[in-house]
Parts: structure tokens; sequence; C-alpha cells
């Protein structure tokens, strides 16, 4: 009898006619480490923005990030249902290096443009899995309807980051 209290989590093989599960994972763990550092940025701008804009910018980012933070879990999810492991340590989740980061000096718009630009970039990561996933060699199509959502999201926030700091 298996000792359920010493049961660790690893990958598994499943067998629903997804192709490269594998690759699938890899890249949706490049998703999720990218969303959970902008969840991270996010609430860095919503804390710190200062300025005639303070209110706008402190209620958008609000919204963006409580958006992030559920999105990582279906992240996150989708590379279990995968068979693989999400990365979980918060080294694996951030930049823990300290090259990427932005003083809180920054003004509201250096701020909202750097949120912009990781809005943009997941966008296009987004873009990327969904064509990956879309191949005959991979046949994801639930992935692929995944990141054509997260594409959206992405795109909308960077639109109005855009626009406040035009």
């Amino acid at each position: 009898m298996k000792d359920l209290r010493n049961v660790t989590p690893e990958t598994a093989e499943v067998n629903t006619g997804v192709k490269a599960p594998g690759a699938v994972s890899e890249k949706l763990g490049e998703l999720l480490t990218g969303t959970y550092e902008l969840l991270i940025r996010t609430h860095e701008v919503h804390w710190n923005i200062e300025g005639p804009m303070f209110y706008s910018v402190h209620m958008l980012t609000e919204g963006q990030y409580n958006e992030l933070f559920a999105a990582t879990d279906v992240l996150a999810e989708r590379m279990r249902a995968l068979g693989h492991l999400a990365p979980a340590s918060p080294k694996a989740l951030v930049d823990t290096s300290g090259e990427n980061d932005k003083k809180a000096t920054s003004s509201a718009v250096q701020m909202i443009t750097m949120l912009k630009e990781r809005h943009e970039a997941l966008a296009r990561l987004c873009h990327e899995i969904t064509e990956m996933c879309e191949s005959d060699d991979v046949n994801d199509p639930v992935t692929a309807d995944l990141c054509n959502g997260r594409s959206a999201v992405h795109e909308k926030a960077a639109w109005m980051l855009r626009a406040m700091a035009s």
C-alpha cells in the first residue's frame, strides 16, 4: 500500500492527443514566469505611482494584477494537465538577480511604459505558443485557445497603458 503522506509531484505521460506536451509545457512555463514577474511589477507600480495620474493608474493596475494572479493559476494548471510540473520556487518564477529592477524613483510615464512593454512581450509569446500548438506536430487546440485569450488580455492592457503614457 502506498503511503499517501509521502507522495511527491512528478511528470506523467498523458494520452489526450497532444503530440508534444513537453515542448508545450516548456513554453507555458515561460509564459507563467513572465506573467508572474509582470504581476509583481504591476504591484510595484500600483504601490509606488505618484502624481496627477495616481488614481487612474492605481485603479487600472489593481484590476490588472488581480487578472494576472488568476492567470498564473490557469497556466500552471494547464501545465499539470499536460503531465508536467509547474515552476514553483520564487527563483524559478521571478528573476531575482536584480538586473531587471526598475527603481521606485521612475516617473509615472516610465513605469507605465515598462508595464506596456512587458504586456506586449507576453502577447508576442502567446502568439508564438498559439502558432506552435496549431501545428500538426503539436495538435494542442486547448493551449492554443488559452493563449489566444491571454494574448487578448495582454494586448488590451498594453493599449490602455499606451494611451495613458502618450
